[in-house]
């Protein structure tokens, strides 16, 4: 190992700890904060995310990249990926003051604390001084940047490495071309009997339930834990520390698909190569490859013929008042009820993408100053109205109901639905190279798809940018031809539709 590359790792090591510990705060804060410690928090998060910034745009770093040079390292090697993710992310920071970006962590901060209040008091004036605050950060922020055909794109590839507006509009277009009729379609048809979903369900036995399910997944007591909170999320302090979140509700049994949903994202961070250790590289590659794994686990896993013939008879057991009496061709039909519904996380799968598409819209609104925030409610709602013929009651099932836009995460929704599509892609893959695949997961062999998934994507982290890992794990770059034929099915087989 040359001088420059031992620097390189050490002060690669030391961002890494410190955007860890920035993680750590914010699991927290969403977790086991009391509401008067936000200020306090926000100051400490800034000031961490101030440091974090400094060094991995700073002098040192900048001279040891150029001693290294652009060909130092064998083409693949974890040493030429170190390199190459170390470059992109000091360029881009080098654009942002420090000072910019400790302002940007501090108000994330801030609008998270104001979510809690404003959805708890369903008023969203509580909210909308911090979005416009957020509004005017990040177009500080795409200022900093001079190559971009849309200003949007600056805040997608903070989380899509290279994916372009353009691109995810194109992608969007085609399906909303072919979802918003296969809803209308779905409900001319037969309704689906789910009336036995809405009753009360014990959370305590959810929660036994969820984490019966998890342990057989690959959940260790030693490595992960699963916590409470409002707005379900995964943190990974490292890839032995995994951080599941979720919201059991006495109304319904979405929690345990969040537990699923959870446990896709924090199998990625567990899965990550342990070479990867402590450098940039040892992370999921990009937040729609992350959205994809949650989304197999949840929805093409989770809500399968195949995982509940294994499972079902266990959820009987924890719930023979409400279930005793129901067959599993029931449960399953009512589980993939599809109808169009006002809360995004407890959508269904062929509704799901429309919540994603409307904010989409509304965020190239925001970011463009063609929608000033004061008016968003009003265009949240009619968005609502046009693609899911639904109005909200409130801001708290509409407009606020996610904390996304007070956290300042603009650019982040889009990964939601590209996830949804890549999911498909890589499930038809598995599908096709695991023998016996539907015949394992019945017999509760679930083993065979968490390995195929981590030699396929998870061990590689970032060492490969999002496009390369697509082509290599999925076979092609984003298609959402296979999805919307998964979905057709799924409708034809829930809903009784023709395929």
């Amino acid at each position: 190992m040359t001088p420059p590359f031992r620097r390189l790792r050490e002060l690669m090591a030391q961002l890494e700890d410190l955007e860890r510990v920035g993680g750590l705060l914010s699991w927290d804060q969403e977790t086991k904060l009391p509401r008067a410690g936000a200020e306090a928090r926000a100051e400490q998060r800034a000031t961490i995310e101030r440091l974090a910034h400094e060094l991995v745009g700073g002098d040192e770093l900048a001279r040891v990249l150029d001693e290294l040079g652009d060909d130092s390292f064998e083409s693949g090697s974890l040493e030429a990926a170190l390199v190459r993710v170390a470059r992109r992310d000091h360029e881009k920071a080098r654009r942002v003051p420090a000072r910019l970006r400790a302002d940007m962590t501090r108000a994330s901060a801030l609008g998270i604390a104001a979510w809690w209040e404003a959805h708890a008091r369903d008023d969203y004036r509580l909210l909308l001084p911090h979005l416009e605050r957020q509004l005017e950060l990040k177009r500080r922020y795409v200022e900093c940047f001079d190559r971009f055909d849309d200003p949007y794109d600056v805040l997608l590839d903070d989380y899509e490495e290279d994916m372009k507006t353009e691109k995810v509009a194109e992608v969007f277009a085609v399906l909303k071309r072919e979802l918003v009729p296969l809803v209308a379609e779905v409900a001319a048809a037969e309704p689906v009997d789910d009336s036995f979903l809405h009753r009360k369900w014990d959370r305590e036995a959810q929660r036994s339930f969820s984490l019966g399910v998890l342990e057989r997944l690959g959940f260790e007591p030693t490595s992960w834990r699963l916590d409470d909170t409002q707005h379900p999320f995964t943190a990974a302090p490292s890839s032995r520390d995994i951080r599941l979140t979720t919201r059991f509700d006495s109304e319904n049994i979405h929690g345990i698909f969040s537990c699923l949903h959870e446990f896709g994202h924090g199998l990625y961070e567990r899965q990550v190569g342990e070479e990867l250790a402590r450098t940039p590289l040892a992370h999921g590659a990009s937040s729609a490859l992350h959205e994809s794994q949650s989304r197999i686990w949840e929805n093409l896993f989770g809500r399968s013929r195949s995982f509940w013939s294994y499972f079902y008879p266990r959820l009987q057991e924890k719930f023979p008042a409400a279930l005793g009496r129901v067959d599993e061709e029931k449960f399953y039909r009512g589980i993939n009820k599809i109808e169009p519904s006002l809360i995004r996380i407890d959508a269904d799968e062929v509704t799901y993408n429309l919540h994603i598409i409307l904010r989409f819209e509304l965020e190239r609104e925001l970011v463009a100053g063609d929608l000033p925030a004061h008016e968003l409610p009003d265009a949240f709602d009619a968005k609502m109205d046009e693609y899911l013929r639904l109005r909200p009651p409130n801001v708290s099932r509409g407009v606020i109901q996610d904390m996304h836009w007070a956290e300042g995460m603009l650019g982040h929704f889009p990964t939601y639905s590209l996830g949804n599509v890549i999911s498909v892609q890589l499930w038809e893959r598995a599908r096709a190279e695991i023998p016996d695949f539907d015949d394992r997961i019945e017999h509760g062999e679930f083993a065979p798809l968490r390995d195929w998934l981590r030699e396929r994507l998870h061990r590689f982290g970032r060492m490969l940018p999002p496009r390369e890992v697509r082509l290599l794990a999925a076979g092609a770059d984003v298609d959402p031809g296979p999805y919307l034929a998964y979905l057709r099915r799924k409708a034809a087989d829930v809903a009784g539709l023709s395929p």
